[in-house]
């Protein structure tokens, strides 16, 4: 069954809907259950790359004040001063980064910096670091667009400069993005990997995975794998270690990705990993077995695939939860009489796989089905109520559940589960995911 839900970040039905870290640039930062979207902030290259391009020595009568000349000594300011202010944006750039631009100040103190869009006017916020010898934008720049920066500083006689440069950000046909799930702060379950979805096919895959790092507080050895080129997921051998701390370190900010695309993110994210949970679905008893941290918390009745539609096999993890939700057969090729359904108010829906395979509440089945046979078009059904209250086995599991908890399945007639169909990649061996490493 498929969820007929649409977001900004995903108009059309993806691989999945957990609320991704979307790095739009028309974004802020907002959130796997794709689980990821997002959002982004990128952030900067690195130092000897961000001040190297647009460093004006000021001379003494004030000339043009213009940043960033090809040999970097055409700025502004007060006759025997020693300043310097350094636009990390080059005056005249079109491929400006979205999040390296800086300024800074030797030999004086920045007084007020003016950083607007050129064509609108608008005023992006920014922050002066303490003592006034650097500043930078609150926010990440808009690709594609034409910016005006105007510094002020002041030496300790106080003379004073002004540095103005003029640059234009890279377009978002030459850069790509990534959103990414999870999301920074999440707690999510044992089996959430870091995933990564990129907009543009990456071609340059082994220097593009070399800069974004996943490392836990558990010491586990974390690998990435590519599904395709447009898809990179990182994990470790085994689940991960429950109350670790799991850090993704995003260095693409200037990372050239395939010829002509360029990353434009930079930025490190922290989540936690939650107690360990794992549910066995048994389709030949039809029960569901949960455990957690290794000790079974409760047995519940089950109603898995029919025969006709059997549910698949292997490790699902939960990618997304909804309180309620629409499902409609259509979708996922259920349109023949007798086989097509449409239930707009599913309650305690968690998606398994892109594909439409959910874990959920069903009210419209006869109770004498959970526990003794398998009725659903692949799912795996949870007596419930219609509007999802009260206490039943439905929202009993939705209340107990993580984003990122596992869901194995057994002794189905199905297929086992491709790894890349959901967060999914816990089916293939360590050795085979080792193989779909580029680094």
């Amino acid at each position: 069954m498929e969820l007929l839900v649409t977001t900004p970040d995903n108009p059309v039905p993806s691989r999945f809907r957990a609320p991704r870290h979307r790095l739009l640039l028309t974004e802020r930062p907002t959130a796997p259950g794709a689980w990821y979207r997002s959002r982004q902030i990128r952030g900067t290259l690195t130092a000897s790359a961000l001040f190297a391009a647009g460093a004006l020595a000021l001379s003494g009568c004030g000339g043009g004040g213009s940043a960033g000349g090809d040999d970097g000594e055409n700025g502004a300011g007060a006759k025997g001063s020693g300043m310097r202010i350094t636009v990390s944006s080059k005056d005249g750039a079109t491929g400006a980064s979205i999040g390296g631009t800086r300024v800074q100040v030797s030999g004086g103190t920045l007084t007020e910096v003016k950083l607007t869009a050129a064509e609108s006017g608008k005023e992006v916020a920014g922050s002066m670091a303490s003592g006034g010898a650097s500043w930078k934008p609150s926010v990440q720049l808009e690709r594609g667009t034409k910016y005006k920066i105007v510094a002020k500083a002041k030496d300790s006689e106080g003379r004073s400069a002004t540095e103005n440069a003029t640059f234009t950000t890279v377009s978002s046909k030459n850069s790509f993005v990534g959103s990414y799930a999870p999301e920074g702060g999440k707690t999510v379950g044992v089996g959430m990997p870091v995933s990564f979805d990129f907009d543009k096919v990456i071609t340059n895959k082994k220097d593009v995975q070399s800069h974004i790092t996943v490392t836990s507080s558990s010491g586990q050895q974390v690998v990435g794998h590519w599904f395709g080129a447009q898809r990179l997921d990182f994990r470790p051998e085994d689940y991960w270690k429950a109350g670790s701390k799991v850090t993704m370190k995003i260095d693409l900010d200037g990372v050239k990705g395939g010829e002509g695309i360029t990353g434009v993110q930079s930025k490190t994210v922290t989540f936690t990993i939650g107690r360990s949970q794992v549910s066995t679905v048994d389709m030949d008893t039809q029960m569901m077995t949960v455990e957690r941290d290794g000790k079974t918390l409760k047995s519940v009745p089950v109603s898995g695939g029919s025969p006709q539609n059997p549910t698949y096999n292997g490790r699902m993890v939960i990618s997304e939860k909804l309180q309620q939700t629409r499902m409609d057969g259509s979708t996922v090729g259920f349109e023949n009489p007798g086989e097509s359904y449409d239930i707009p108010d599913v309650p305690h829906a968690m998606r398994l796989s892109t594909s439409g395979t959910f874990l959920h509440g069903n009210y419209w089945g006869n109770a004498s089905i959970f526990g003794r046979s398998g009725t659903s078009h692949g799912c795996i059904g949870l007596r419930d109520v219609k509007g999802g209250g009260g206490d039943t086995p439905g929202k009993w599991f939705f209340d107990q559940s993580l984003v990122g908890d596992v869901v194995v399945v057994k002794n189905s007639p199905e297929q086992t589960v491709k790894p890349d169909n959901g967060l999914n990649g816990w089916n293939l061996s360590w050795k085979e995911w080792q193989a779909g490493s580029a680094a």
